[in-house]
C-alpha cells in the first residue's frame, strides 16, 4: 500500500497498479506504468516503470498532477511469441530451465522471481526468430542454486536427443552455478554433432540494463550456424553490448556477482566471439562439427558422494575423517599455490598428511587443485608438495576446482575406482591444457 494520501489520490483518479500514467511534478513530466509500492520503500513516492525499462520513484508533493493514460494488463504480463517453422532457416532446440533470464521483478517485494515462460522470453527478442527455427523444451524451472546432478542428467539426455535433428542446442539457466553445469555437460556428452550453447542473464529481462537480449541473440547465432562441436558458455565479453564470448565449458568461471561480463575464461582463451549481427570469429582450437547424422551420446552416470574442501590456515583436517565416515568416494582439495596443504605445522594435529593418506587407504579418490585458479598445481617443486603427493593424492594440473569436482563425480559414476583415479588428471573435455597461457587485463 502507498500512503493514505496517495491511495486517496489514486482511487479518485481510478488508477491501479499496472495502469499507464502521466505524472507532472516540479515542472517535469514522466510517463510509465504504475507499479505496486515495494515492500521496502517510501510509501509517499509513486514508483513508475518508464518506457526505457528503468524504474523511478517520484515524490508527489503539492501541485503534482497524476493522469491515467491507459488501463493496465493483469500482472504486467509479457507478450508471448508463436513459434512456427520457416523454410530456409536452420533448426535449433532451446532447453529452458529457469534462472534470471526467465525472471522478472516482483514489484511488491522488490525481488526477482521466475515467472516468465520461454515463449515470453523469446518475445522480448523478436529478431531471434529470423535466425533459426526454434523448438522449445522446458524440463524444469529452477534457480541455479537449486540445481542437482539429476538436473544435469536431464539436460544432457535432452541435448543429446535434440542434436539428432537440430544444428545446435541452446540452454538457458541461472548463472550462479552455470560453470558447474557446463562442466557436467562437457563430460556427459560425447560425439557431439553440433554446439551446445549455455546462456543466461545477470539481470532480468524487464530491466533496461538486462544482458539477456544480447546473450540470447548471440547464442542463437552460435547454435544455428557455428562450426563447433563443444559445450560452452556464451555471455557478454565486456560490460557493453558489443559481443559475446563462447568459452569452453570446462575452462570458464563466474568471476563477479553482478557484472554483465562475469564469465571469464581461466587458463585458456574463448573458443569464439560472436556479435548480434551473427559474425563469428573463431579464436581457439575447438572440435569442429562432425558429419551429418553423427550420433551424440549421453553418459549420465554420476556419483553424488564427492566433496570440495578448501584448505586455509588453521583448517582442521578432521573434516576429511567426516567424509570417510560418511562413505564418500572422492574429495577435491582446493589447496594454496601449487597445491600446498599444511604438512608440518607447529601443532601437528593440523597436518593434513595423515588424514589424506587415511582417505586414500579407505578407497577414496583424493584430488588436488589450486584456489589461485590461474596457473597449475605441481607436486615436484617443493618438499612439502612431494610429501602431500606421497599420500596418493592426485594433482589435477590446471583444472579449476569446480570442474575437478564435477569430473570426479562423473568418473566415479561411470567407471570403477581405479580407472577413475587414472583418468582424473588426464584431459577428456579440454579441462587440462599442456601449457597454461594467461592474459591479464
Amino acid at each position: 500500500m502507498y500512503s493514505q494520501e496517495l491511495e486517496a489520490l489514486l482511487n479518485k483518479k481510478g488508477i491501479t497498479p499496472g495502469d499507464t500514467v502521466r505524472v507532472v511534478s516540479k515542472g517535469k513530466t514522466f510517463e510509465g506504468i504504475l507499479l505496486p509500492r515495494p515492500e521496502f520503500g517510501d510509501q509517499g513516492a509513486l514508483v513508475l516503470k518508464l518506457r526505457n525499462g528503468y524504474n523511478i520513484g517520484l515524490s508527489i508533493g503539492r501541485g503534482a498532477k497524476v493522469e491515467k493514460l491507459a488501463r493496465g494488463k493483469e500482472e504486467f504480463a509479457f507478450p508471448r511469441v508463436e513459434l512456427s517453422r520457416r523454410q530456409g532457416l536452420p533448426d535449433i532446440t532451446l532447453i529452458s530451465t529457469g534462472g534470471t533470464i526467465e525472471s522478472k521483478v516482483d514489484y511488491v517485494t522488490g525481488g526477482v522471481h521466475m515467472v516468465v515462460e520461454p515463449e515470453e522470453m523469446l518475445a522480448q527478442v523478436p529478431e531471434i526468430l529470423d535466425i533459426a527455427n526454434i523448438k522449445v523444451i522446458n524440463p524444469m524451472r529452477k534457480a541455479s542454486e537449486d540445481m542437482m546432478y539429476t538436473d544435469w542428467q536431464v539436460m544432457a539426455r535432452a541435448a543429446a536427443k535434440a542434436l539428432s535433428d537440430s544444428h545446435g542446442v541452446m540452454i538457458t539457466e541461472g548463472t550462479d552455478i552455470m560453470h558447474y553445469t557446463s562442466a557436467a555437460l562437457s563430460f556427459m556428452l560425447s560425439g557431439l554433432s553440433g554446439p551446445v550453447v549455455i546462456t543466461g542473464a545477470q539481470r532480468s529481462v524487464d530491466r533496461g540494463s538486462s544482458d539477456a537480449f544480447v546473450n540470447l541473440v548471440c547464442s542463437a547465432h552460435l547454435a544455428a550456424k557455428a562450426n563447433i562441436a563443444e559445450v560452452g558458455i556464451c555471455m557478454h565479453a565486456s560490460s557493453s553490448d558489443t559481443f559475446c564470448n563462447f568459452t569452453r565449458g570446462t575452462k570458464v568461471r563466474k568471476m563477479h556477482t553482478t557484472r554483465r561480463d562475469a564469465f571469464r575464461p581461466v587458463n585458456s582463451k574463448p573458443i569464439a566471439r560472436v556479435d548480434v549481427e551473427g559474425n563469428i570469429e573463431y579464436l581457439e582450437g575447438s572440435r569442429r562439427r562432425t558429419e551429418e547424422g553423427a550420433s551424440t551420446r549421453a553418459a549420465v552416470g554420476y556419483e553424488p558422494k564427492v566433496a570440495l574442501l578448501k584448505f586455509y590456515p588453521n583448517s582442521d583436517p578432521e573434516i576429511i575423517d567426516y567424509y570417510i565416515g560418511k562413505r564418500y568416494r572422492g574429495i577435491i582439495i582446493e589447496a594454496t599455490g601449487m597445491g600446498h596443504v599444511a604438512v608440518a605445522p607447529s601443532d601437528e594435529r593440523y597436518s593434513w598428511i595423515g588424514h589424506m593418506k587415511r582417505a586414500v587407504d579407505a578407497g577414496m579418490v583424493v584430488g588436488i587443485t589450486s584456489q589461485t585458479l590461474y596457473g597449475r598445481v605441481n607436486p615436484n617443486v617443493y618438499r612439502n608438495l612431494r610429501l602431500a603427493a606421497g599420500t596418493g593424492a592426485i594433482y589435477c594440473e590446471d583444472m579449476l576446482p569446480e570442474v575437478a569436482l564435477v569430473k570426479l563425480g562423473w568418473l566415479l559414476g561411470n567407471h570403477k575406482r581405479a580407472e577413475a583415479a587414472k583418468m582424473l588428471n588426464k584431459n577428456i573435455a579440454g579441462e587440462i591444457t599442456e601449457r597454461t597461457e594467461v592474459e591479464w587485463e
